[in-house]
């Protein structure tokens, strides 16, 4: 039975995640909620004050592709640096701000283009009015960050513990002292290192406003232990439409957060940068090995940013029908004789091992790339 093209997008229709409806801001020039991408961020973690080195791990992060980098500013010398720093970072820096509401200020002055703090720990009205000033004259928007860990202590001893209902309340409170100054351009984080906590945290948060809202598993851990958490934690709550930007903590490179940020949100057909490669754990009918090979691969297309899946299956079972779908496919034959397969099409057989494997498929990978960039350009 024939299935004509119409009948095979509704079929795939479950693949389509409704996004929750949010209010739409933004952080320098990358819009954030609403119907815009889910922006992947990062944060530094050299000292703030040291200009030179921070740009530098900063270009570490954007070269992995994040859209926006948070910057801690503890104290005058770290804002100073700031302005430095916002001119040569290349995407919006966000200055993160604990207690002391003068740094929010000299942040949004040196040209932050959102500051990350709770309103309602920096001090008298006076002192939150003045720093909504600062970010409304200097076109800064503003991060509430509310942390399981670090939650106000009448709310502690109103509920006991941290907990979904009192890290809301918390995020509410410090939204109202926002909204109660006229300032909306705001986004909102209830994080926990608890991924359960966490979740029912934001699935509350999402039915009890309509702001964009940052997402995170505070302190997950290294880097297998917190991309693991992350990606059930997080994944859990963009299946269900929830988050407009995120960030994967790790006790890991900064690099490492961004590309496990946005292998989170290729899973989920959210987000596509880079060479997607789909290959098989391997049993006894492998026909090559297949996880040298991926591993290499892995490192030798790294610099592609062009979105393209690639397979790489060690025998026919299910070779064949992995290869139909992606761009560029890779199925292992016997006697050293292997199939490939151009845009789900048998194309052509490749006879070789080991590295000669390898240096086959990133030349295949890198034509393609410049094909789909080729097309793009054109259209």
């Amino acid at each position: 039975m024939s299935v004509t093209l119409n009948e095979a997008q509704a079929h795939r229709s479950w693949r389509a995640i409704k996004r929750r409806k949010s209010r739409q801001i933004k952080i320098g020039n990358v819009l954030v909620g609403g119907d815009a991408p889910i922006s992947v961020q990062s944060m530094t973690n050299t000292l703030t004050s040291d200009a030179k080195a921070t740009i530098e791990q900063i270009r570490v992060m954007v070269d992995a592709g994040a859209d926006i980098v948070r910057c801690s500013c503890p104290d005058e010398a770290s804002t100073a640096a700031m302005k430095e720093i916002v001119r040569e970072a290349g995407v919006p820096v966000v200055a993160d701000i604990h207690f002391h509401y003068k740094r929010a200020i000299e942040a949004a002055e040196a040209g932050a283009a959102c500051l990350r703090i709770n309103p309602g720990n920096i001090g008298s009205d006076d002192r939150v009015k003045e720093v909504i000033k600062a970010a409304k004259d200097h076109g800064c928007a503003i991060r509430i960050g509310v942390n399981a860990g670090s939650l106000e202590q009448h709310l502690l001893e109103k509920y006991g513990e941290p907990c979904p209902d009192a890290m809301v309340a918390s995020a509410m409170y410090h939204a109202k002292i926002l909204e109660d100054n006229d300032f909306t351009n705001f986004k909102i984080s209830v994080k926990a290192s608890d991924v359960a906590l966490t979740i029912a945290a934001y699935r509350a948060l999402a039915a009890a406003c309509d702001y964009p809202l940052h997402l995170g598993i505070t302190e997950a851990g290294g880097l297998r232990t917190g991309t693991v958490k992350s990606a059930v934690g997080l994944g859990m709550l963009l299946s269900e439409g929830i988050g407009d930007t995120l960030r994967v903590s790790l006790s890991a490179g900064v690099d490492e957060e961004v590309k496990v940020g946005y292998e989170i949100l290729k899973s989920l057909g959210l987000r596509s940068r880079g060479v997607t490669i789909i290959s098989c754990p391997t049993c006894a009918r492998r026909n090559y090995d297949v996880i040298k090979t991926v591993e290499a691969l892995e490192k030798r297309v790294a610099h592609i940013t062009t979105p393209m899946t690639v397979s790489v299956i060690g025998c026919i079972v299910n070779g064949v029908g992995e290869a139909m779908h992606t761009d560029i496919g890779f199925t292992g034959g016997g006697k050293g004789t292997h199939q490939v397969y151009i845009g789900g099409v048998a194309d052509h057989r490749f006879h070789g091992e080991g590295e000669a494997i390898v240096d086959h498929l990133a030349e295949l990978i890198e034509k393609k790339a410049a094909e789909l960039e080729a097309m793009k350009k054109a259209s």
